[in-house]
């Protein structure tokens, strides 16, 4: 009996890694505003009654693809830090990272950055999540050794915030130029906007 609930489990998880999956498919083919829940199932090779049980509409499942590639995008963040470099350099490392990590889908970047912001309420709040998130983990790796660097202030919540919320708009920008190749170039301006705020 155990076994078949954690079977059923495993099912619904990868049943929804696959519509996941199925929906930045659809989005980098179809554009967000012209997929169905039909493409989407197509896409990951479930029926229309599996999405139901994960989602109850294609935006809530575009912000768990949000979601998700954000949490990833964070993981390698998290993974390039090395406590034995100052900060700047772990911060440099990281930033690099992650500009490389968007630029691995450019349709999905796409999506992710822009589409998010035109689901109303729900998509704000998921974008405030993540960014909340990315401006933590920054707070995270200045101000730990702030105390060995006294004559600087550590880094505020806020401006951390508004430092996440400039990249981000470096990130919006070069989507609306068409140069999500070239994220590497904004990984300066970056770290030029978070040390004049440190």
């Amino acid at each position: 009996m155990t076994q078949g609930r954690t079977t059923a489990a495993g099912d619904g998880n990868e049943h929804r890694r696959r519509l996941l999956e199925g929906m930045g498919q659809a989005v980098a083919e179809k554009g967000y505003a012209e997929v169905t829940i039909a493409d989407i199932v197509a896409a990951a090779g479930v029926s229309r009654r599996t999405f139901y049980e994960h989602f109850k509409t294609k935006a809530q499942c575009l912000i768990a693809l949000y979601t998700a590639a954000s949490s990833n995008a964070l993981e390698v963040l998290r993974h390039t830090i090395d406590p034995g470099h100052d900060w700047e350099t772990q911060v440099e490392r990281a930033i690099s990272a992650y500009f490389d990590c968007l630029a691995q889908n450019p349709v999905l970047l796409r999506t992710l950055f822009i589409e998010i912001l035109g689901l109303g309420v729900e998509g704000l709040a998921a974008r405030r999540q993540v960014n909340q998130k990315i401006a933590d983990f920054m707070l995270q790796v200045i101000n730990v050794p702030a105390r060995a660097r006294r004559h600087k202030p550590p880094l505020q919540p806020e401006i951390a915030m508004a430092v996440v919320g400039g990249i981000n708009e470096l990130i919006l920008e070069a989507i609306e130029r068409n140069r999500t190749d070239r994220l590497q170039e904004l990984v300066s301006p970056s770290l030029q906007l978070l040390r004049a705020v440190t």
